[in-house]
């Protein structure tokens, strides 16, 4: 029996859930049994290949994170929203209220952290410029399974991965199997 291929990934977030994953602590040596980690922060690689299963932390907040969960979901037979902002979009998301000019303007203009406080040279950061509207990932691409919390828990983590590498349906609580699918 072959291995399955996991690959993580964290678009517009923090890496909390990824921390949260680490915190799964022995256990990752359960999973590794099963499944080979292709694809992660912490694995050097920078194409996300074709995985088996996919965790994707963060919301999705700028051209390149669009194209890359398109990518991601082409190539994953299972996607997970992996953590509040992959679900929700939630902290990320507070862009939103304010709009994509007003947030630069805080973060590179206003910041007392900033001297001079203007934004950078070129195409204004140095990144993939910003979408108009912070997304979770199911308004972009079909999502399996939602992982939900700021992090997730890494009980469930582990339960809803160990759950999917043994082809079973993973046993969410009750109330997040109604309120996110």
């Amino acid at each position: 029996m072959s291995k399955k291929k996991i690959g993580t990934v964290w678009l517009g977030g923090c890496s909390g859930c990824h921390m949260s994953l680490l915190d799964i602590d022995e256990r990752l040596l359960e999973v590794v049994k099963l499944a080979d980690i292709v694809k992660s922060p912490i694995v050097d690689g920078k194409e996300f290949p074709p995985v088996d299963i996919a965790l994707v932390e963060g919301a999705v907040s700028s051209e390149e994170h669009l194209e890359e969960i398109k990518h991601i979901r082409a190539n994953s037979k299972i996607l997970v929203a992996f953590g509040d902002c992959a679900v929700t979009s939630n902290v990320t998301s507070l862009r939103n209220v304010v709009g994509t000019e007003a947030a630069l303007k805080r973060a590179y203009v206003e910041a007392e952290s900033n001297v001079p406080g203007k934004l950078p040279p070129g195409d204004g950061l140095g990144v993939s410029p910003l979408l108009q509207q912070v997304m979770p990932l199911h308004q972009v691409v079909k999502v399996d399974y939602y992982l939900p919390g700021c992090p997730p828990d890494a009980d469930l983590i582990f339960d809803v991965l160990f759950a999917l590498l043994n082809d079973r349906v993973p046993e969410l609580p009750n109330e997040r199997k109604a309120a996110y699918g």
